[in-house]
């Protein structure tokens, strides 16, 4: 039987605003246990939460981003259970009333995945289990973080679909600017809620969520493997049964943790510490008007400079390289050269170095310098890469440029005597050359730029060495 994956994501992201939802605490990641909680957000009696109002502001950006309706008025409920990473058991969280709905985000096929809504929530803590020991520690730092749910519509049909899909969302929200979305700190995570049918048949299976997936690459494989394991469920004979699972990406399989919970099990009700979230036309308009330019209408922007599609899109990639390359094609007015920059030596550096776009340590005026001595023939090609790279370690282009030698050689004795050195060294070469074969030409030439240390003009050398051959030949 031929079967389709159904997918449907709720990507969780953490807000990038200093304090907490409800209380002044720090939102900063990496402090020392239960270092960032108060009162407040760990729910002690007799205390009253007070909305962030930056938190309603990045919201309505994500909504914006995503194309969603933002709602005129909205308002905070009480999701209630009991686990040990929220202390009051609750969660204070939106239930039908979101503060954004309908909107929709598309993939490079052009075919779009629906958002059905984006709630804003406070975070829980975080769980530390000592398997040696046989204990749970709890550090309560994370509890009251602002989250935005982003939650699809069960549009995606693979595994594939689903891995652009998160990647399209975490690039919204890195070029809207309310999230780092720094998976490996949890700051965006998702759950794959996912069925199998027979193909062509109408009705959704019955389907599993695996809860807090915090790599894109584990998403792709946890799809991959939960559409397999239900496959082979349901040609065995057996049946899927609607519960919430872990996926172990190590392993590569999954194992059930709980039966799922409906709405009705959270007992939701309308938080009566928090007031409703009331927005008009002028406050939305004013959060839309200050919306950076995203990746979509940077890519449009780039093609119609004259980059290519594939460089356009690597470029916006990363929002930290978009900026420098805009930057830099400021400065230099050059967006072709400058894109050949970025995609080729930028990107070689950083992944030869093991850094991410946020540790390149120089300003793009030292990129736009490269490229104006380089067309200027003020260094050759070769230099100019080993310039670049000598960047990352400190010093401006011209300090770099007078420390190592850098700058064209200018002596014509110099490239004279050269060539006739390398003629002299290889006559067999020069014979070849004489007899008509054109790629001795290239070996001899590449012998004196390797002599010159790549110093000097390849133009100016390829038309004395020319000269000086033709001269032998006649």
């Amino acid at each position: 039987m031929d079967f389709e994956t159904v997918i449907g994501l709720e990507i969780h992201s953490e807000l990038a605003t200093k304090t907490k939802i409800f209380c002044g605490c720090s939102t900063k990641f990496g402090g020392e246990p239960n270092t960032h909680c108060c009162p407040v957000c760990t729910g002690m009696p007799g205390v009253l939460p007070v909305l962030n109002e930056k938190v309603i502001e990045f919201a309505v950006r994500a909504g914006l981003a995503m194309n969603c309706k933002i709602s005129h008025f909205s308002k905070l409920d009480r999701k209630n259970y009991f686990y040990p990473d929220l202390p009051k058991a609750y969660q204070i969280s939106q239930f039908d009333l979101p503060i954004c709905v309908g909107g929709y985000v598309e993939l490079d096929s052009g075919k779009r995945i629906g958002i059905t809504r984006i709630h804003i929530e406070e975070d829980a803590g975080k769980l530390i289990h000592d398997n040696i020991a046989r204990r749970t520690f709890v550090d309560y730092n994370r509890c009251g973080v602002p989250l935005i749910e982003i939650v699809s519509e069960p549009d995606m049909r693979t595994a594939e679909e689903a891995r652009e899909y998160v990647e399209k969302v975490r690039s919204i929200l890195l070029y809207a600017e309310v999230s780092d979305c720094r998976m490996e700190e949890g700051s965006l995570r998702a759950d794959v809620n996912l069925s199998v049918r027979p193909r062509g048949t109408e009705p959704f299976g019955t389907r599993t969520e695996m809860k807090n997936i915090n790599s894109i690459r584990a998403i792709y494989r946890a799809a991959e493997g939960e559409t397999k394991r239900q496959i082979e469920v349901i040609t065995a004979g057996g049946k899927i049964v609607q519960q919430t699972r872990r996926w172990d990406d190590n392993k590569g399989s999954s194992r059930a943790m709980r039966g799922k919970e409906e709405a009705n099990d959270y007992r939701y009700f309308p938080e009566p510490d928090v007031v409703p979230i009331k927005l008009d036309n002028d406050r939305i308009d004013e959060i839309r008007s200050q919306l950076p330019e995203l990746s979509e209408a940077r890519i449009k922007k780039y093609v119609e400079s004259g980059v290519a599609l594939a460089d356009a899109q690597i470029i916006t990639s990363s929002k930290v390289i978009s900026d420098f390359y805009e930057s830099t094609v400021t400065l230099c007015s050059n967006p072709r050269e400058a894109a050949k920059w970025i995609v080729g030596e930028m990107m070689r550096n950083l992944k030869d170095r093991t850094l991410e776009p946020e540790q390149i340590n120089f300003p793009p005026q030292y990129l736009s310098d490269i490229i104006n001595l380089s067309l200027e023939n003020k260094i050759t090609a070769a230099s100019a890469k080993k310039l670049f790279s000598l960047l990352f370690d400190g010093g401006t282009p011209a300090q770099l440029v007078e420390k190592y030698g850098l700058a064209t050689m200018g002596d014509d004795s110099i490239i004279d005597s050269t060539i006739e050195k390398v003629v002299f060294e290889n006559p067999k070469s020069v014979e070849d050359f004489i007899s008509g074969k054109e790629k001795a030409f290239g070996f001899i030439l590449g012998q004196c730029m390797k002599d010159l240390k790549g110093k000097a003009d390849p133009a100016i050398l390829r038309e004395k060495l020319t000269a000086h051959l033709n001269a032998k030949k006649s």
